[in-house]
């Protein structure tokens, strides 16, 4: 298990029923698979038939849900911060179709003491972005990391 991989299993072990990334909550999105990379983080998940909003295209709350998830992520694992939304600003640019696998990202745009702004999207394996967010979070709590993960 990679740096990165058991810093989330440490932090995940406390919110086993998060609706975003709770393993043990049944009806959650799951969100999982954390990667580093050169802007920020990025992170899958593969939603549920019944998220549907009409037809088969993915309810718009749910995609909301997850990028405000990740940008909370975006805040743990590269603050070394808990924090809490303050603010979330969404852009729905594609239908998000049911059925298709998500990668989503995060990144650190500002931090000035315990208000960060962050950003991040929402978008197909194939590429097409479905949303954007940008979204001012404040620190709820400082977390104690053992190192910054590289993994």
């Amino acid at each position: 298990m990679t740096g990165l991989a058991s810093r989330v299993a440490e932090i995940k072990a406390d919110y086993e029923f998060c609706f975003g990334c709770g393993r043990r909550n049944p009806i959650g999105l799951n969100i999982d698979g954390f990667a580093r990379t050169a802007d920020g983080l990025t992170a899958r998940f593969t939603p549920r038939a019944d998220y549907r909003g009409y037809e088969d295209v993915l309810h718009g709350g749910i995609v909301a849900t997850a990028l405000d998830e990740m940008l909370g992520w975006t805040a743990i694992l590269l603050e070394d911060v808990m924090v809490v939304t303050a603010r979330l600003e969404l852009r729905y640019s594609h239908p998000a179709p049911v059925g298709e696998r998500y990668r989503l990202s995060g990144e650190l745009r500002e931090r000035r003491g315990k208000r960060l702004l962050l950003g991040g999207e929402c978008q197909t394996e194939a590429g097409t972005v479905v949303a954007s967010a940008t979204g001012l979070f404040l620190v709820s709590d400082e977390l104690t990391a053992p190192t910054a993960p590289q993994g």
